[in-house]
C-alpha cells in the first residue's frame, strides 16, 4: 500500500473552507475507493483498511476524531426473520412517532436493530405472547436469568423461541430500536489525505447458542462493500484523544490490533507537520508474518525518522505470550524519561482487557522508576489526566 503523506497540502486548507451540510442526521454517501484485507494468508483475523471519498461534502477531521457509518443489516438474516414469521416483505409498516412507512423488508434492513436484544424489548414481547417461559423470565426475581438469556442472542432467537406470536407485523417491529451508527476511529490525517477518510476495520463473527453471528457494520465492510460502492458516513469529533498542541511534543501511543488506527492518524500529521516531537509506538497483535498490520508503513516512518521507536509485541509468536504491556516494562526506565520529559501517553483498543492492563502497567512502571508508592504512581498519573497527557480511546 502506497503512503500517502505527499498529498497537496494547499488543497486540505481548502478543502476545509467548505461549510458542511452533513451530519448523523443527514449522513454523506461516501464513495469506497478501496476496500482491501491487511491480514496474511492464514491469519485467523480479517483486517479491512478502508478508503473512502469525502470530495464535494465539506467534511474534513482532526487526528483522534472518529467516522460513524450507518449501516445496513445482513440479507440472509433478514431473510431468515420474513421466514420465521411468514411475513410479507412488501407490507408497509410504521417505523417511527412521525408516521412515516417502510416496506417491511426495507425497514428490517435499513432502519431497525435486530442484532441485539434488551430487558425491554423481551418484557414488551411477552405481552405479545401467551409463552410461559417468556413470562418467567420477564419477571423481578429472574433478572440474572434475563440478562444470561439477552447476552449473545438477538431477534430471530426471541421469535423462535417464544412463539406462537399473537401480534401483527407491526406491533412485533415496533418492539425494535432503531439502527445505531457505528463509529470508528479514523485512520488517516486529513492534512496528508485531502477529500479522503481512511478505517481500520476487524470484521466480526462468532458462534452463539447454535448459530454463527456477525458484526453488523464489519461484516457488511468486509463481504458486501466493493470499490465504487457508496455508504452514508458522518463526522464524529473525539474532543477527549487529541494530537499534542505543540507538534514539538513527545508522544507514547499503545494501539494492538485496530487500536492502531488513530495512530496512523496521528503519525501521518506528524510527518506532515515535522516538528521536533518524538513518536513512539507499542504495537501488538497474534503473529507477525500476518497480523502486523500497516507494517511497511510504520517501517518506512521509522526510518524516515517520523516514528522515533516502534515496539511490536506478537503473542502467539512464541511458547510465553508477548503483549504490549510486556513491551513496556521491558522499556521501562526510558517510558518513565520520556514522561517526565512532558510526553503524551495514549492508549486505544478493548476496553476489557487490554486498557486494563496497560493502565495497571503504566502505575508499575510510574512505581519503580519514579521509586514512589503505589499511591503516589496512581497519584502521578491521575495528575497526566488532568493535564489531558493520559488520554484512553477503548471500546
Amino acid at each position: 500500500m502506497q503512503l500517502t503523506v505527499e498529498k497537496n497540502f494547499e488543497q486540505t486548507k481548502e478543502d476545509k473552507k467548505v461549510p458542511s451540510t452533513y451530519s448523523r442526521t443527514n449522513p454523506f454517501q461516501a464513495r469506497v475507493l478501496e476496500n482491501i484485507n491487511l491480514n496474511g494468508a492464514g491469519s485467523s483475523k480479517e483486517t479491512r483498511h478502508i478508503e473512502l471519498s469525502l470530495k464535494e461534502s465539506g467534511l474534513s477531521y482532526n487526528p483522534g476524531d472518529c467516522l460513524g457509518i450507518i449501516p445496513e443489516n445482513d440479507p440472509e438474516l433478514v431473510a431468515a426473520l420474513l421466514d420465521e414469521m411468514k411475513w410479507d416483505a412488501q407490507e408497509a409498516v410504521t417505523i417511527n412517532k412521525q408516521g412515516d412507512t417502510l416496506p417491511l423488508k426495507e425497514a428490517l434492513t435499513t432502519h431497525f436493530e435486530i442484532t441485539l436484544l434488551t430487558k425491554k424489548v423481551l418484557q414488551l414481547a411477552a405481552a405479545l405472547t401467551e409463552n410461559e417461559e417468556l413470562q418467567r423470565l420477564v419477571s423481578v426475581e429472574k433478572v440474572a436469568q434475563l440478562k444470561e438469556y439477552i447476552d449473545g442472542r438477538d431477534f430471530l432467537d426471541l421469535l423462535r423461541d417464544f412463539g406462537p406470536w399473537n401480534a401483527t407485523a407491526q406491533e412485533i417491529v415496533s418492539l425494535l430500536r432503531k439502527m445505531p451508527p457505528r463509529l470508528y476511529s479514523i485512520a488517516s490525517s486529513f492534512t496528508a489525505n485531502p477529500g479522503e477518510v481512511h478505517l481500520t476495520i476487524g470484521a466480526v463473527r462468532y458462534t452463539a447458542h447454535g448459530r454463527d453471528r456477525k458484526g453488523v457494520c464489519s461484516v457488511l465492510c468486509s463481504e458486501r462493500l466493493h470499490e465504487g460502492d457508496t455508504i452514508p458516513v458522518f463526522i464524529q469529533q473525539n474532543k477527549h484523544f487529541n494530537l499534542p498542541d505543540s507538534e514539538d511534543t513527545d508522544i507514547i501511543m499503545v494501539g494492538p490490533g485496530t487500536g492502531i488506527a488513530p495512530f496512523r492518524s496521528f503519525i501521518q500529521e506528524r510527518a506532515m507537520n515535522r516538528g521536533k516531537g518524538r513518536a513512539w509506538l507499542f504495537y501488538g497483535d497474534q503473529h507477525s508474518a500476518t497480523d502486523f498490520l500497516y507494517q511497511n508503513e510504520l517501517e518506512k516512518y521509522q526510518k524516515d525518522g517520523v516514528l522515533t521507536k516502534l515496539d511490536a509485541a506478537f503473542s502467539r509468536d512464541s511458547d510465553q505470550k508477548v503483549y504490549v504491556q510486556h513491551k513496556m516494562l521491558e522499556n521501562s526506565k526510558e517510558l518513565f524519561e520520556w514522561l517526565e520529559k512532558g510526553a503524551y501517553f495514549y492508549i486505544c483498543g478493548d476496553k476489557q482487557y487490554m486498557a486494563k492492563d496497560v493502565h495497571n502497567t503504566l502505575i508499575d512502571v510510574i512505581e519503580k522508576e519514579g521509586v514512589m508508592t503505589r499511591e503516589a504512581a496512581e497519584a502521578y498519573l491521575n495528575d497526566l489526566q488532568k493535564q489531558k497527557r493520559y488520554q484512553r480511546d477503548v471500546y
